[in-house]
């Protein structure tokens, strides 16, 4: 060994930079971890220390793990954040300051509901306050088609389950039902399933609907199908006597308005106003909390009609009777005052009951007496006698000669009995209701028959032909009356005995009580007044008059009357009364068939009044078309007119007055 000093060993000075490690070469060893400290071989060696984050700063080789700065992340939630509060302030501006109007009125659309109060409608009553037609308490049953979804009852079938529920109370088809509850207007609130049903009906639903909710209370797979269906108050028109005068009353349709007769003409008098209430509700109850608004309803005016329902029930038992005998296409009687004009019947057969218009007949439910237009026959002939003694061109006791056939311009007339020449004075043409007679009668009305013609057609239109009958009755005919310059040459001869115009059963029946009120006339009347709400009674206005012939003249034409039922020559024996006098006159007419428009059958009338010196009751009857047994209008109207004219005089206790009657002559000696 070498006596020098060993060499002293050099001790690195910590780099300030580790220069990069190069790659080694693999040895097919598996990669160690950056860091990781080679464990010494051999047993028992000690276990390397875990250098220290200096340390492992200072290895050569190891790059230092720094985490990322949180500013930019906190910088985008807060701006995140900013924007959804800005989007939230906005909105709520628009909800609560902009829009704040608009939102409140969906919401209170959504939460209130306004139901329709249904005004009384006024009743209607006879003369002597006898009901005729009421109204009784009634509920429209509705629903709300949003309640039957499957957002609100949690099932598909909701429409289904309520309609198999209500079917059989409304009285309706399942099918039916279901389609008003899910319209095909997805947003709709109010279906109404049923009109007028009685408060028991409701009453059972209300039921049925209670015990469904109490169910799903405490079953969660049940569902209150019944909680959207409601009722709003309305009222049921009742006639409490069936069909009696029926064509005068009318009915009420499904939307309570007036169908026909007073109820229609009077609609507006007897509806009254309806009044609206409003008011929150939730889940189909309402939210007393919330408060309501109410604007209540106006009750309708009662009607007190001219009718005498005891009158009024013998006449149509007597038309009903005759009409079913007689095997007629239909009747009509007209019961009138014949000082006021008021009616105090009219009836018609067949009939129809107004409680009962599912089972009606369409062509029985208008007033034909006063809807039909047809001719009159012999009982106009009382027009043209009254002008002949009006214009002084002859007297009750003028002497008429009545060939057996009459020519004419293009006819040869004749009358309906086959007869010889007669010698009748001019009552007797009428009692014997001689065609012949009244032709040349009429005749001398003018230099000319064109003359003639227009003298009568002035007297016809004095009567009422051709104009409105003042009752103001919904589909009421005016007649047909042509002036004279469009007559045919037929119509100059066959006008003055009823042919060739038309009037209605209320126009025939005024021309008698014309004549019986001393030759004025009175407008008809069915309205006596209206008693209001405050129980005020209002009389309808008074009628117009007008006088037609002097009262000498209605007196002769009265007298001569009374020989067509006193005379034993005379066509109307069998409306004779026992103590009165009686004036009337007799029509056969043939009758043109509407269907066809030609003439076919004839129309059989009867007309005349009682007293016939004193007179107080008009009573006209007429049948159409009648088919079984006598046709002529003596025969199956003259008992008719016996009939309800003596239930008449009894009921408004008229007495007979005593006196002995004219019997003027009907033939005289040539």
């Amino acid at each position: 060994m070498s006596d020098r000093e060993p060499p002293r060993r050099r001790v690195p000075r910590p780099a300030t930079s580790s220069p990069r490690p190069r790659p080694r070469p693999d040895r097919g060893e598996p990669p160690r971890a950056r860091g990781a400290v080679r464990r010494q071989p051999g047993p028992g060696g000690r276990p390397p220390r875990r250098p220290s984050s200096a340390s492992a700063a200072r290895s050569p080789g190891r790059r230092p793990l720094r985490l990322g700065s949180p500013r930019p992340r906190l910088r985008m939630v807060a701006l995140a954040l900013t924007l959804v509060l800005a989007a939230c302030v906005v909105r709520l501006l628009q909800v609560q300051a902009v829009d704040a109007s608009t939102y409140a009125a969906m919401a209170e659309q959504n939460r209130y509901v306004v139901h329709t109060l249904a005004a009384e409608r006024g009743g209607i009553t006879d003369r002597n306050g006898v009901a005729l037609a009421v109204s009784e308490d009634a509920y429209d049953i509705t629903a709300d088609p949003t309640m039957f979804t499957r957002k609100q009852l949690k099932i598909d079938d909701g429409p289904e389950q309520a309609a198999a529920l209500l079917a059989p109370i409304l009285g309706q088809s399942r099918a039916a039902l279901v389609k008003k509850l899910r319209p095909d207007n997805k947003t709709s609130r109010y279906a109404r399933l049923a009109v007028r049903q009685t408060p028991q009906v409701w009453k059972q639903i209300k039921d049925l609907r209670a015990t469904l909710a109490k169910k799903a209370e405490t079953d969660n797979n049940t569902a209150n199908v019944l909680a959207g269906v409601f009722a709003d108050p309305s009222s049921k028109r009742v006639y409490p006597n069936g069909d009696l005068a029926a064509g005068v009353l009318g009915w009420v349709n499904a939307d309570g308005k007036g169908g026909g007769g007073i109820e229609q003409a009077l609609n507006g008098e007897l509806a009254g106003k309806d009044g609206k209430i409003r008011y929150a509700q939730s889940g189909g109850r309402e939210v007393p909390t919330a408060g309501s608004t109410e604007t209540p309803p106006m009750p309708g005016s009662d009607i007190e009609l001219t009718i005498d329902r005891d009158i009024q029930w013998a006449a149509q038992k007597a038309i009903s009777e005759q009409v079913k005998k007689s095997k007629a296409d239909r009747g009509y009687v007209i019961v009138q005052d014949s000082r006021s004009g008021q009616v105090l019947a009219m009836a018609n057969a067949p009939g129809f009951d107004p409680n009962d218009l599912a089972h009606a007949d369409g062509a029985a439910m208008g007033n034909a007496a006063v809807q039909d237009a047809y001719e009159p026959g012999s009982t106009a002939k009382v027009m043209s006698m009254s002008a002949v003694l009006q214009e002084h061109v002859a007297t009750p006791l003028t002497h008429v000669v009545v060939p057996n056939r009459l020519h004419r311009g293009d006819r040869l007339f004749s009358d309906d009995v086959d007869h010889k020449t007669e010698y009748l004075t001019l009552n007797g043409v009428l009692a014997q209701s001689s065609n012949i007679g009244t032709i040349l009668a009429t005749g001398e009305l003018g230099k000319t028959q064109p003359e003639a013609n227009k003298v009568l057609y002035s007297y016809l239109r004095a009567f009422g032909m051709g104009r409105p009958t003042g009752l103001g009755f919904p589909g009421a005919t005016a007649g047909i009356l042509a002036p004279p310059s469009k007559w045919s040459t037929s119509q100059q001869y066959t006008i003055p005995f009823g042919q060739g115009f038309s009037l209605n059963a209320m126009q025939a029946a005024s021309i008698y009580s014309t004549i019986a009120n001393g030759g004025v006339r009175v407008e008809p009347t069915l309205v006596r007044g209206t008693r209001g709400a405050d129980g005020r009674f209002t009389p309808a206005p008074q009628p117009d008059t007008r006088r037609v012939v002097s009262a000498k003249t209605a007196k002769a034409v009265a007298q001569m009357l009374e020989s067509v039922v006193d005379d034993e020559h005379g066509t109307g024996n069998k409306a004779r009364i026992p103590g009165y006098r009686v004036a009337g006159k007799t029509g056969t007419a043939n009758r043109v068939d509407p269907a066809t428009g030609r003439y076919h059958g004839y129309t059989s009338s009867f007309a005349g009044f009682a007293p016939a010196d004193n007179p107080r009751v008009t009573v006209y009857c007429a049948i159409q078309n009648a088919t079984s047994g006598s046709y002529f209008g003596g025969s199956i109207c003259g008992p008719i007119y016996k009939e309800v004219m003596e239930f008449a005089l009894k009921t408004l206790q008229v007495p007979p007055t005593g006196a002995k009657p004219a019997n003027l002559p009907v033939e005289y000696e040539p």
